[in-house]
């Protein structure tokens, strides 16, 4: 297995590219510090313009960072942000990359997820990932089902497809690390039926007991299934009625990554695919709230306009 610091120098030189006097700006928080700093040496050997950043930790996955962070994001060349709390679905991070800037978040990334996801061949990761976006954003109508009872019908016509393919060298590019991923948002008020989330939920964990999601026109209106479903709850209620939105249909495509509990890679793992709640603004949609979880489901079959291209957790 790879060290932290092998990690790191993948990141900064092979997934950003990273360049002599670039501008870099590295932003940690208190749990993300010794990773943030492997990073921001390694960003620094290379001659970049290195900046580390420390910020409070967020109270929740897509909570903005202070504005000087935003600003200081829209001025760099490269950003990277391993915090804990997710910044991928903020609108710093959108600005960031409207204005030129290209980057990578590693939200919640522990030193055994770097070591082991990112020595993942990323050739195919990519393929599969161009791949399975294309697919999304031909497609209309999606039909989700699972032998532990998610059935759920979304529309995605006029949504574009988004590949996660860990190489970040366009300006304004952006992606997740560890990355394999295609993901899209449906649209607004399509969504109906049963979603059983039984890998694990973001805020929540690795679950012990399935949740189980009613949703109507596109929104969770009743969540059941013990201690952890009223965790979510209650994660759900500070934010109002957009937290349940239904924000994301994405598909796994990473088959290093393994469910952990925590989403990062939870959400990449092959052979799942995951359903996100809340915010979708910054990749495509129309909800902004300041909460975004993903919902991971194992072994589903999954249909687009009647045909099949995932059955039991098997790409078709």
């Amino acid at each position: 297995m790879a060290s932290l610091i092998d990690a790191a120098r993948i990141i900064v030189k092979d997934c950003l590219q990273v360049k002599k006097d670039e501008k870099v700006v590295v932003i940690a928080d208190k749990p993300s510090r010794k990773i943030s700093r492997t990073i921001w040496e390694e960003a620094k050997k290379i001659g970049s313009e290195a900046i580390f950043l420390e910020i409070i930790e967020r109270s929740n996955h897509g909570e903005e960072p202070p504005l000087p962070v935003a600003e200081l994001m829209k001025s760099c060349d490269v950003f990277i942000a391993p915090t804990s709390k997710s910044l991928s679905h903020t609108k710093a991070r959108k600005e960031a990359n409207k204005a030129g800037c290209r980057g990578a978040t590693l939200p919640g990334i522990t030193e055994d997820i770097m070591k082991r996801t990112l020595t993942a061949d990323y050739e195919m990761i990519k393929e599969r990932s161009l791949n399975y976006s294309k697919i999304l954003d031909n497609g209309s109508e999606v039909t989700i089902t699972t032998k532990s009872g998610t059935e759920i019908n979304m529309s995605i016509k006029g949504r574009k497809g988004h590949p996660d393919t860990g190489i970040y060298t366009e300006r304004g590019s952006f992606g997740n690390l560890p990355a394999g991923e295609a993901y899209i948002a449906p649209v607004e008020g399509t969504s109906n039926g049963v979603i059983v989330v039984d890998g694990a939920m973001a805020g929540v964990g690795i679950l012990k007991e399935p949740i189980k999601l009613v949703v109507e026109n596109g929104y969770v209106t009743d969540i059941s299934g013990g201690h952890e479903a009223e965790i979510l709850k209650k994660l759900l209620d500070k934010h109002g009625k957009e937290a349940r939105n239904i924000a994301e249909l994405g598909i796994g495509t990473n088959d290093k990554a393994t469910i952990t509990g925590n989403v990062l890679e939870d959400e990449k793992v092959m052979g799942t695919i995951h359903i996100a709640i809340g915010d979708n603004s910054t990749f495509g949609g129309n909800v902004q709230v300041d909460s975004h979880l993903d919902g991971i489901i194992n072994k589903p079959t999954v249909k687009i306009d009647g045909k099949v291209i995932m059955k039991d957790g098997q790409f078709v």
